[in-house]
């Protein structure tokens, strides 16, 4: 896993120097101590950085920028691709030769020669962000994964491009200044992460997943999609016309399993040390398991849990899962001082804010990861969106079947309104009652339910956070809209829009899906990619530790997104296929144990000292004035979860994260 950096002047004559290159590359030396490298064109037109941590091929033979070999092709890369050796018979067979010794990046520099980059993207299998410089085609081209598991940010002015894998090596170039986009911080307010292709800082964008974009030596852009979430790769329908429906739900089994053997056995390709991250739940405990069938040592397993707030802690779960596989396991304990004295170094490495307090003991386990020499760790994401793990989605499938749709088709329309502008006043009185308000608001005007797994402020509630809230279009959106990457309507103050463009493609290609299918199709475009996978991506390379994600293989997501909502639950059990196909492969007790889910004790936190500390920095944000934030509301918010009136935990959080982040980048 690696850093990435590019630069690509046009329409100017001053060249792209070394210097520049370098301050890029240092602000990301955690993702690359291993090693610093820069190409820089003939011409000076074009730059590339790279910092490399270390895992395929440990030779300096591997070391990036790499070229193809007569300098027509350069790339920067940050990845893995696990089908590099069969890509790399292939190539040599077409009469590629091949200077390293099992260098993945060297095969993307020869894929993309013999394939071009459509089916170059086609044919990898991997989690990657790379750039690639064509000199003969005077092209630059940089792509995302299919998933997002990797990100890769650009900003485009005066005629100067600049890419990076984090936003701090962007903001890094003398060019490139720092200010808010008042339209990504509106969405931001709802999902706690903001949409791609937007970013909290004003003209810089990230790529969305399964995306890539083609720059020619004028400067204009060309973006497509290369993959979605949506596509069928399950069984052909004819193999399952003759089975009755236990005989189906097995061969789902069957299928979830081997797939999911294959993905854990590829991401255990590694020249460095690797372990996995272990709760003692059964996402977790299925990489432990699977990873030990593969492995003639003893993995490396690891586990967080909390000094004070002891309610939240899985510790003697994984144990139970440690000493079953005789793992060498570490765990590290924490308390509200360690998150209070992180808490500078988690507003940098997040880059933008990212509302997911999960962050914190995510770093102390990546950072117990590192000191115990580990380069490489395998990670849960992913499981409980394709297999309806969460609690909460159990709530939303319920809300959609027993009150949206009969709210919607025995009421008459107007009484339905009638009905939203009284709870909307009953929330007023009782702010308790915001989250039932938006609800009878949103089935009253032909709203999903669904928008996300993590919702911070529903539209109801940002009208009295932010009244009359209007919010200028970020730098460059008009061509981020013209290429396709951005739908204009993400520039209104209506964080609806974001879930109904998703919605609206789904229901279009995939016509008649279930209620499932189509929330799982949400968070593979939004909470996924950059909530989930950011915050992984952002706070493991922080330790420079690479985190590899089993469940998203796309082979697996094919399979599931396949796979209709009555197999997946059976009598209302969250996750009852994959618990049915993991079945031998754990004990009973572990795959059957009530869900407790990763998280941290942030409302007992904010009940005391740090709560106080909270309140002060966010009322005496200067962004609350520049954006017209309601501060009588804010500290009526902060009163409301201090008192025990009602739990506001994650809605401080929230506004937390984005006056922190405020004060650090542009302050």
């Amino acid at each position: 896993m690696c850093g990435v950096a590019g630069i690509l002047h046009f329409g100017r004559s001053d060249p792209v120097t070394s210097n520049i290159l370098h301050k890029m590359n240092n602000a990301m030396l955690h993702r690359g101590p291993d090693g610093d490298g820069i190409y820089i064109s003939e011409n000076k037109r074009i730059g590339l950085g790279h910092r490399r941590l270390s895992i395929i091929d440990l030779s300096e033979g591997a070391s990036q920028p790499m070229s193809n070999g007569d300098g027509s092709v350069w790339i920067s890369y940050n990845g893995e691709i696990y089908n590099h050796q069969t890509l790399r018979s292939q190539l040599e067979t077409r009469g590629y030769h091949f200077h390293s010794h099992h260098s993945d990046t060297e095969v993307l520099v020869h894929g993309y020669e013999a394939w071009g980059i459509a089916t170059l993207l086609e044919k990898i299998d991997g989690m990657f962000a790379f750039i690639i410089w064509d000199e003969k085609k005077n092209r630059l081209t940089f792509a995302r994964d299919r998933i997002g598991i990797k990100p890769i940010y650009f900003t485009k002015n005066m005629g100067v491009l600049v890419i990076a894998s984090e936003i701090k090596a962007i903001l890094a170039h003398s060019e490139v200044s720092a200010k808010v986009s008042e339209a990504a911080l509106y969405h931001y307010l709802t999902y706690l992460a903001t949409p791609a292709p937007m970013t909290m800082f004003d003209g810089i964008y990230k790529l969305p997943a399964a995306h890539y974009v083609e720059v020619d030596q004028g400067g204009s852009f060309r973006a497509a999609r290369y993959w979605a979430p949506e596509t069928s790769n399950g069984f052909d329908q004819l193999e399952l016309e003759d089975l009755d429906e236990g005989a189906v739900a097995n061969k789902y089994q069957r299928s979830v399993l081997e797939r999911l053997e294959t993905s854990v056995q590829k991401r255990m390709m590694s020249d460095a040390p690797y372990g996995a991250f272990l709760s003692g739940g059964v996402d977790s405990s299925v990489n432990v398991a699977l990873m030990d069938r593969y492995s003639d040592d003893p993995i490396n397993t690891f586990t967080v849990g909390y000094k004070d707030h002891q309610h939240l802690n899985e510790l003697e779960h994984a144990s139970k899962v440690a000493k079953f596989f005789n793992t060498n396991h570490h765990e590290v304990l924490i308390n509200e001082k360690d998150m209070v004295g992180y808490l500078e170094e988690l507003v940098y490495q997040q880059d933008e804010p990212l509302a997911d307090w999960v962050c914190i003991p995510l770093h102390f386990v990546s950072k117990l990861a590192h000191e115990n020499g580990v380069k490489v760790i395998q990670v849960g994401e992913g499981s409980d969106e394709q297999f309806c793990g969460y609690n909460s989605y159990m709530k939303y499938l319920q809300l959609h079947k027993n009150c949206f749709q009969p709210f919607q088709e025995y009421l008459p329309k107007a009484l339905q309104h009638f009905l939203a502008k009284t709870a909307a006043k009953i929330a007023t009185i009782n702010p308790k009652f915001e989250i039932y308000s938006d609800a009878v608001k949103r089935a009253a005007f032909n709203q999903e339910p669904f928008w996300s797994g993590a919702i911070g402020y529903w539209e109801t509630q940002k009208n009295p956070l932010l009244p009359g809230y209007s919010p200028s279009s970020p730098k460059g959106w008009e061509e981020m809209v013209r290429i396709g990457l951005m739908p204009k309507s993400y520039l209104s103050p209506d964080s609806y829009n974001v879930a109904h463009d998703f919605l609206n493609y789904f229901d279009a290609v995939q016509p008649g899906r279930d209620q499932l299918a189509r929330m799982t199709y949400n968070e593979f475009r939004l909470r996924l990619p950059e909530l989930l996978l950011m915050r992984v991506d952002k706070i493991t390379m922080a330790s420079s530790l690479e985190a590899r994600v089993p469940f998203l293989d796309h082979a697996l997501v094919e399979l599931t997104m396949d796979i209709p909502m009555d197999v997946k639950l059976q009598n209302g059990e969250s996750k009852h296929l994959l618990k049915k196909a993991v079945e031998g492969l754990l004990p009973n007790e572990i795959i059957y144990r009530k869900k407790m889910g990763f998280a941290a004790p942030m409302a007992q936190w904010l009940e005391g000292d740090f709560g106080k500390q909270a309140e002060s920095e966010i009322l005496s944000s200067p962004l609350l004035e520049e954006v017209g934030f309601n501060k009588e509301h804010i500290s009526s918010m902060v009163k409301d979860h201090r008192t025990g009136r009602r739990d506001t935990s994650l809605l401080v959080w929230v506004l937390y994260n984005l006056t922190a982040w405020h004060r650090h980048w542009l302050n």
